[in-house]
């Protein structure tokens, strides 16, 4: 059987507990070097056989996972963040299925809702954004030009920037040429959850040389959005005037 896991940001208490159950069970883990957490190492067995992907081809993961198959080991192949986010683990799902290899995937904590926790904001403030984003600028790996962030900056809600960060002067070219404001705010959380996490504000006009400064080229989340310097109305659900299925409005 082979597990894929989210392993989550980064601090080793977001992964969920059943991630860690399965990463403490596995007799092969392949984790994902470059990216998770080598803290959640710790909670594997002595005798687990322990693989970083980050030096390792495609096929390499497979042979890895076919053999322990052979081996009747149960396989965890650990993936940062929420593994259906730019994981990577389709391509990895289709070749077990053709080889008729038994696996499930268990969901973990996405870099991009531990940059909110780290910044303290909510994405979604009712009259400001009620819509988010998930993206990222095309580099090795296209994006579809109905996708650009061009496209997407027309909506002027909030955006979620992935995998981009090293491009910051394309991406505010981007998106101020699609309609954000140049004083709309921003924010970017290097490491999200990390003990050595870093945050960095400021608005488009000015994110890219706060980040040259400090240095600040990968790991890291680039967050758009008026919620996060906004006025705001309060939530309708818990208005004392709001009737529901269980309260009744009081005025």
């Amino acid at each position: 059987m082979v597990h894929f896991v989210g392993a989550g940001p980064g601090d080793p208490e977001l992964i969920t507990r059943k991630g860690a159950r399965l990463l403490a069970e596995a007799d092969v883990v392949i984790y994902a070097g470059s990216l998770v957490n080598p803290e959640l190492l710790d909670l594997c067995k002595d005798t687990a056989k322990i693989y970083n992907s980050a030096s390792m081809t495609l096929d390499e993961v497979l042979e890895v996972m076919y053999d322990a198959e052979e081996r009747n080991f149960t396989t965890v192949r650990l993936h940062t963040g929420d593994p259906a986010l730019y994981g990577a683990i389709a391509e990895q799902m289709d070749a077990l299925d053709k080889k008729r290899i038994a696996y499930d995937v268990t969901p973990g904590v996405s870099s991009f809702l531990a940059s909110a926790a780290s910044l303290k904001k909510e994405y979604t403030l009712p009259g400001v954004s009620q819509t988010v984003i998930i993206t990222r600028l095309g580099g090795r790996t296209a994006v579809p030009d109905e996708e650009s962030l061009k496209s997407l900056a027309a909506h002027k809600s909030t955006m979620c920037i992935f995998l981009s960060v090293h491009m910051i002067d394309d991406v505010v070219k981007e998106l101020t040429a699609g309609g954000y404001d140049k004083d709309t705010p921003v924010a970017v959380v290097e490491k999200a959850s990390w003990k050595d996490e870093r945050i960095i504000r400021g608005t488009l006009k000015s994110v890219g040389d706060k980040l040259k400064e400090a240095g600040i080229t990968k790991t890291a989340m680039i967050i758009v959005s008026p919620c996060l310097e906004a006025e705001y109305e309060l939530s309708r659900l818990y208005a004392a005037d709001f009737s529901h299925e269980f309260r009744k409005a009081t005025k």
